[in-house]
């Protein structure tokens, strides 16, 4: 199990970052998913199907879920005093046409995340989110990167060290008196979404 190879290999689990995620394009609107339409003129969709919606929900909400009660039952035998749980969504977890397993699934990590933060704060453990806008992490084309910053405020892509500092933010002291937050990270993308 990923807990024992990561205690063997550097002792106990005190921040866990969830940050896997699982992503393929797809619709309920068979025009955006004609072949005719590529979202940035790149990448297929498909019509939603039983198997995209299952793996979308197993890699990105459920494998979190597990994750952290996982992370709690360890936590309660070693009995320390405070421990730190993130959680990556995405600021499109409201909606995201032509990406709605995606979204969908992150929405239910947003919940997850809440849930746990009400039941675990009671153990000294936070639990915050962070929900990343348009970052590139090698996929993104020239003109995605040209088209996107031009939508958000500050007029750039994020990279991730841009996401990764909040991370360390939400792991930190400084953030003690923080539970069950989402902070979009993502130049103000998202408010013209």
């Amino acid at each position: 199990m990923l807990y024992d190879w990561c205690e063997a290999e550097l002792g106990p689990v005190d921040i866990l970052v969830n940050n896997h995620t699982y992503d393929v394009l797809e619709t309920f609107d068979p025009e955006t998913a004609s072949d005719e339409y590529r979202w940035f003129g790149e990448y297929p969709v498909q019509l939603t199907s039983p198997e995209i919606i299952d793996t979308n929900f197993t890699v990105n909400a459920r494998a979190y879920a597990l994750m952290m009660a996982e992370y709690l039952q360890r936590y309660l035998k070693r009995k320390p005093n405070w421990g730190r749980i993130i959680n990556i969504s995405t600021d499109a977890a409201h909606a995201h046409a032509a990406n709605i397993s995606y979204a969908a699934s992150k929405h239910a990590i947003e919940s997850y995340s809440r849930s746990a933060a009400t039941e675990m704060g009671k153990y000294g453990i936070t639990v915050n989110i962070v929900a990343p806008g348009p970052i590139q992490t090698g996929y993104m084309t020239p003109e995605m990167i040209a088209e996107l910053a031009e939508n958000t405020p500050l007029r750039r892509i994020g990279e991730p060290e841009d996401v990764a500092h909040v991370i360390v933010f939400f792991a930190s002291e400084q953030a003690r008196w923080l539970t069950g937050q989402l902070i979009y990270v993502g130049g103000g993308w998202r408010m013209h979404q």
